[in-house]
């Protein structure tokens, strides 16, 4: 854990660069100190079909999902928040002079009860920084 992806519609490609935003993703969530190298994942995948707000064509979004394991205090998974949404607001300022984008961010818990997961690349990294 943690799972980090955001769904784009898909008039922003050509207009962002998607994998610049999925590296910055992940080296600001690196820099929060909260999440393990071996652990982290961003993903994004493309929308095809979508209607935004007044359905302008030219309308679009990124719609960002942060789901980390419990453990994490409620002032820790603000930090986080606070410090991916600014890095990706930053990122995206250009689409912001236009008034057609919309970005949103959510944080959810899972459920250490009912979440299953073998990583074998935790112990690769770990071997590393022995």
């Amino acid at each position: 854990m943690p799972h980090f992806t955001f769904d784009y519609s898909a008039n922003l490609e050509g207009l962002v660069d998607l994998k610049d935003l999925a590296g910055l993703i992940h080296r600001t969530m690196m820099e929060t100190g909260l999440f393990e190298l071996g652990a982290i994942r961003v993903r994004g995948f493309r929308t095809e079909t979508y209607a935004v707000a007044d359905l302008l064509e030219e309308n679009g979004f990124i719609d960002m999902s942060l789901r980390i394991g419990q453990g994490r205090s409620e002032a820790d998974r603000k930090a986080a928040g606070d410090a991916i949404f600014a890095a990706v607001s930053a990122f995206l300022s250009e689409r912001f002079e236009t008034p057609h984008f919309m970005l949103s961010l959510e944080i959810r818990e899972i459920d250490a009860d009912f979440s299953w997961k073998k990583n074998a690349i935790h112990p690769r990294l770990r071997q590393q920084t022995i």
